[in-house]
C-alpha cells in the first residue's frame, strides 16, 4: 500500500462525520501520523473522542484539541491546567492563525477557564513558557469577552483586580474609586499607577519614558495637556489625536481644519463636535467628510463612534476581525441605523449579531451589496440564500462563510457548471446532486464529489484506490462502518 494512499485514507476517516467514536480514537495513536492532531483541531468531535484526547499522553494531541473552534469550549477546561505550558498557551492563543485563512470570529472562552489562565502561578511542568507569556497569548487572542474584562474590577482574586487597571479608561468612576481604595495594597498601588492616564500633568511627565509604540497609545487614549497636544500637532502626529476622546476643544478645532481629509473625517464623526465646526465641515471639499457630518447625530456616544469608524469606508471585501458589540450600544441605536437611508449606517446595523429577525430579513434584501455582505458575515440569522450568494460573488469571504452553522450544504446543485472551481466543489458535495462530477478535471472537485453522501458503497470502493478521490471516499458518510474499521486495520496494523 503506498504511503500516500494510507495518509489520505486516514485523513479522510478523521473527517468522516459518520465515523464511530471508537474508530476516531484509534487515530490518536502515533502510528496514524498527523491524522489524529488534524482531527482534534479541525472538526467537531464526539464526547468520547474529546475525553480520550484530553487524557492523551502526547502534547501535540492535547495542543491540537486546545485550538479546536468547533466543540464547546467548556469541554476544554482541563487544558487550562495542563502539565504542558505549550498546551496551555495553545488554549490561550485560540484557533491557529496559520490555518490557511484569517479567522475573523473567535468564540470566547468561559469565565472559569479565563480565571485559571490569568491566575496561574507557573507556566507548566515543561518550563518552556512563563505564566505571564501564556497570559499574553490570551490577551491578544480575542477570547476574553467585554463582559469578563469589565468584571475584573469586582473579582475576588486580587490578581484579577490588578489586571483590571490595564483598562483604566474603560472602567466606571465607581470601579476606579473602588480599586484606588482596595483593601489589597498591591491593587491600590496598581490603581494609583494607572490613574495617571486621566491626569494630563502625569501623562506629560511619563511620556519621556515610553517607546514610540507606547507614546502612540498615550496620544490616542489618555488625557493630554495643551503642551503635549501642541507638540503632537507640530510633529504631525494627528491620527491618534483625532480618535482621542480627551483632547481639548481647541485641538478638535485645529484638526477639523487639517489638510488631510482622513483626519477631518475622524473629527467630523466625533460626538463632541461643536456646532460651528459642524457648519464648517458641511462645506468640506471631501465627500467622506461631508458624509460623516450629514450622518449626525450618529454617533452619539464614544462607543458608537468606534462602531461607526470601524465600518465607514469598509467595502464588501472587508475581512476585519468580527468583534462583539459593546453593551453601551443600545438595540434601539442599531435599529435606527437599520432604518436609515444611509448605506454606511445600515452596514453598522448589519454588523450587530443582536439585530432582531425582522430587521435581518429587511437588510438581507438591501440594495447595497456591502450591507448584505456584512449581514451574511456577522449575523447568525442571515438567511442561507444570502450566505450562498455572498459565497459565490465574494471569494474573500468563503473561508469564513464555510465555518457558519447556517451555511447551506444543499440547494447548490445548480452551480455545478460554474466557472469558479471553489463554487463547483461546493456543488459537487451537495447530496441532492444526482451525478457527482467524479471525472472533473480539477482534483479538488473530484475530491469533493467523492465525499458526496449520495454515492453508493460500491462506487466508493472504486474511488478508494485512486489518489484524487481516496480521501473524499474515506470521508464519505455513506462508507459503511465495517469498511472504515477494515481500512483502519489495513493502515495501522502493519505498523502496530
Amino acid at each position: 500500500m503506498p504511503d500516500s494512499l494510507r495518509a489520505l485514507w486516514l485523513r479522510g476517516i478523521a473527517f468522516n462525520p459518520a465515523a464511530p467514536a471508537e474508530a476516531l480514537i484509534r487515530l490518536l495513536d502515533p502510528v496514524a501520523g498527523k491524522a489524529g492532531p488534524l482531527m482534534c483541531e479541525g472538526r467537531d468531535l464526539p464526547d468520547a473522542v474529546v475525553d480520550a484526547a484530553l487524557r492523551h499522553p502526547a502534547g501535540d494531541v492535547r495542543g491540537a484539541l486546545a485550538r479546536n473552534r468547533f466543540i464547546d469550549p467548556a469541554r476544554l477546561a482541563p487544558l487550562a491546567k495542563d502539565p504542558s505550558g505549550l498546551v496551555r498557551a495553545r488554549l490561550a492563543g485560540g484557533p491557529d492563525p496559520h490555518c490557511g485563512f484569517r479567522i475573523r470570529y473567535v468564540r470566547p472562552l468561559p469565565d472559569d477557564i479565563l480565571v485559571v489562565l490569568l491566575t496561574a502561578q507557573d507556566g507548566g511542568d515543561d518550563g518552556r513558557l512563563t505564566a505571564e507569556e501564556i497570559r499574553s497569548e490570551l490577551e491578544s487572542s480575542r477570547q476574553m469577552p467585554l463582559s469578563f474584562r469589565r468584571s475584573l474590577a469586582d473579582r475576588e482574586h486580587s490578581g484579577l483586580r490588578i489586571r483590571a487597571v490595564r483598562n483604566w479608561d474603560s472602567l466606571t468612576p465607581e470601579q476606579r474609586e473602588g480599586l484606588l481604595d482596595d483593601p489589597d495594597p498591591a491593587v491600590r498601588e496598581a490603581a494609583e499607577k494607572a490613574d495617571w492616564m486621566l491626569d494630563p500633568r502625569q501623562v506629560e511627565a511619563q511620556l519621556p519614558d515610553r517607546d514610540a509604540r507606547g507614546k502612540l497609545f498615550v496620544f490616542a487614549t489618555c488625557a493630554l495637556s495643551d503642551t503635549v497636544v501642541d507638540q503632537c500637532l507640530a510633529d504631525g502626529i494627528v491620527l491618534p489625536l483625532a480618535r482621542n476622546p480627551h483632547i481639548p476643544a481647541h485641538a478638535v478645532a485645529r484638526l477639523a481644519r487639517h489638510p488631510e481629509a482622513e483626519v477631518r473625517a475622524l473629527i467630523a464623526a466625533r460626538p463632541d463636535l461643536e456646532p460651528h465646526l459642524i457648519a464648517e465641515l458641511k462645506q468640506d471639499p471631501d465627500d467622506g467628510v461631508r458624509m460623516r457630518v450629514r450622518l449626525r447625530p450618529y454617533p452619539r456616544t464614544w462607543n458608537e463612534y468606534g462602531w461607526f469608524n470601524r465600518t465607514a469606508d469598509h467595502g464588501p471585501d472587508c475581512t476585519c476581525p468580527i468583534i462583539e458589540p459593546d453593551t453601551d450600544s443600545s438595540p434601539e441605536w442599531f435599529a435606527a441605523c437599520a432604518a436609515s437611508g444611509e448605506p454606511v449606517l445600515r452596514q453598522v446595523a448589519a454588523r450587530s449579531p443582536r439585530l432582531p429577525a425582522e430587521l435581518v430579513d429587511k437588510l438581507a434584501q438591501d440594495d447595497d451589496e456591502a450591507v448584505r455582505v456584512d449581514l451574511a458575515c456577522h449575523h447568525p440569522l442571515a438567511p442561507p440564500r444570502l450566505l450562498l450568494d455572498v459565497f459565490v460573488t465574494r471569494p474573500v469571504h468563503r473561508p469564513h462563510l464555510l465555518t457558519l452553522p447556517g451555511f447551506p450544504r444543499t440547494g447548490t446543485a445548480h452551480l455545478i457548471n460554474h466557472s469558479d472551481p471553489q463554487v463547483r466543489a461546493l456543488a459537487a458535495a451537495d447530496p441532492t446532486l444526482t451525478d457527482p462530477p467524479l471525472n472533473d478535471p480539477d482534483p479538488s472537485i473530484r475530491r469533493a464529489a467523492a465525499a458526496n453522501p449520495s454515492l453508493t458503497p460500491e462506487t466508493l470502493e472504486t474511488l478508494l484506490p485512486t489518489f484524487h478521490t481516496a480521501e473524499g471516499a474515506a470521508a464519505n458518510p455513506s462508507l459503511p462502518t465495517s469498511r472504515i474499521r477494515a481500512l483502519l486495520d489495513h493502515c495501522l496494523t502493519a505498523t502496530d
